[in-house]
């Protein structure tokens, strides 16, 4: 029995909304990190629902997930070292105090 393409993209679109609203709602650099990742996860799932649906003998959506994947580990190395080098200046990781590191 296959599942059909609209649950998948459901749970694709419930991932992307709630990495959209932890984005916009948090304040800790931290947390909006992880929403940032919730989001990225979204955008793959619909990759490999699109690539599988509509071009079953193709592997592109496949390829754009793993590449996908690969620029979010780059990403989030990126990030936890931004964050860690926050966290050693100020004391907190919020972003309402980024704008002290300015100085």
């Amino acid at each position: 029995m296959d599942i059909p393409m609209q649950f998948y993209l459901l749970v694709g679109a419930v991932m992307f909304f709630s990495g959209i609203y932890g984005f916009i709602t948090r304040h800790n650099v931290l947390a909006m990190l992880i929403s940032l990742e919730l989001i990225l996860n979204a955008v793959n799932i619909n990759f490999v629902v699109f690539n599988r649906y509509l071009y079953p003998e193709a592997l592109e959506g496949y390829f754009f997930t793993l590449f996908s994947i690969g620029v979010a580990a780059g990403e989030t190395a990126v990030a936890i070292a931004i964050i860690i080098n926050i966290y050693r200046n100020i004391k907190n990781i919020k972003a309402e105090n980024l704008d002290e590191m300015k100085f």
